[in-house]
């Protein structure tokens, strides 16, 4: 089977694990419904029984639903599965991909992608905004998606995370993601496919993440477009064990939350990544957890000689110290002296 050219919503790093609700499926036979065409072929391809179709807590696993929705996507004609006014033909998404391939940086890649979709329908519009320190990928429903509404806004969203995860080569995780429709029965998958913090009943679908990575440069060339659309199911975001931003992501809640970033486990709590994993990539960058504490812990307590009046006990807390007596021991490490000598020197030398 040639595979899809879009991004199918894989559940789980496992294709294995039944993870993905069969609701999903049923929304796909219901797109072969409405152009009069029959989804048995379809069905038997990914193995899902007219009685596991119905069963309303029903699970299908990753592999199941690329296969159904490749050969519906083929057999329609459709990459939309039916959702929108107007058909999306066969190659839509990877014209998408393509077009976005040589922008600068992932913010520019990613809303050119949003700008060309907009080409392709005009019942869906797809932006990227950004406010601060945070980023959106946000879509506005201008027409009634109708019955298959729930998963065409997860299915697109699902698209444009994985192809910005693979543009740059790297995981990018979410902060929250927010949809327009009630929590569905199997509301745990959604923690799955996106993020712990899942919001229903929002004003309209988005996906937040740190907006450092639209500044990413985009890693991939035409050869490496040309073999990943050839994959059978793309691209999973479970599957990008790097983090190109963890690093200044480490510094950042360090710097922000030191009481909160005493010992690996809490830090990686407050990342959403296990202790293993958070040690495992700052290898990969070339870093260690304990070198970005003694850099970013140096430079809070260095500060705070310099411009403030704060007794050291003050100064060790603030900069995420259990006590004066390992904060003096790891600063004569740091500078040869004991913080208060370092703040003598340095307000005679003012």
């Amino acid at each position: 089977m040639t595979a899809p050219s879009s991004f199918v919503p894989a559940t789980n790093a496992t294709a294995g694990a039944e993870a993905t609700p069969i609701a999903f499926a049923r929304t796909i036979v219901a797109a072969y419904q409405r152009v009069g065409r029959d989804a048995s072929q379809a069905l038997q391809l990914a193995q899902i029984t007219p009685a596991e179709l119905l069963r309303a807590d029903g699970r299908m696993t990753a592999r199941q639903m690329e296969l159904l929705s490749g050969a519906a996507m083929q057999e329609l004609d459709d990459e939309g599965l039916g959702a929108f006014s107007r058909r999306l033909p066969w190659g839509s998404y990877g014209m998408l991909a393509r077009a976005s391939l040589s922008a600068p940086d992932l913010g520019v890649a990613l809303k050119r992608w949003c700008r060309h979709h907009g080409l392709l329908t005009g019942d869906i519009r797809l932006s990227v905004v950004s406010a601060g320190a945070q980023a959106a990928i946000v879509i506005d429903e201008h027409a009634d998606l109708g019955a298959a509404r729930e998963f065409t806004l997860v299915h697109v969203l699902r698209n444009i995370h994985g192809l910005a995860c693979w543009f740059v080569d790297s995981r990018i995780p979410l902060q929250e993601a927010r949809f327009p429709f009630a929590p569905p029965p199997y509301v745990a998958v959604f923690s799955i496919l996106f993020a712990p913090a899942v919001a229903f009943g929002a004003r309209r679908a988005e996906l937040r993440f740190d907006a450092r990575y639209l500044a990413l440069p985009l890693r991939r060339d035409e050869a490496a477009m040309s073999q990943m659309l050839q994959r059978a199911l793309p691209l999973t975001v479970l599957q990008y064990r790097r983090d190109r931003l963890l690093v200044q992501r480490v510094r950042q809640a360090l710097a922000a939350q030191p009481l909160q970033t005493h010992s690996a486990e809490a830090l990686a709590a407050l990342l959403a990544v296990s202790a293993r994993t958070l040690h495992r990539q700052l290898k990969d960058e070339g870093a260690t957890l304990q070198g970005l504490k003694d850099e970013v812990r140096r430079a809070r307590a260095t500060e705070l000689l310099l411009r403030t009046t704060r007794p050291i006990k003050q100064v060790a807390a603030a900069a995420g110290f259990l006590n004066e007596k390992s904060f003096i021991r790891a600063f004569r490490g740091w500078t040869g002296h004991s913080p208060a000598v370092y703040r003598q020197q340095a307000n005679r030398a003012a």
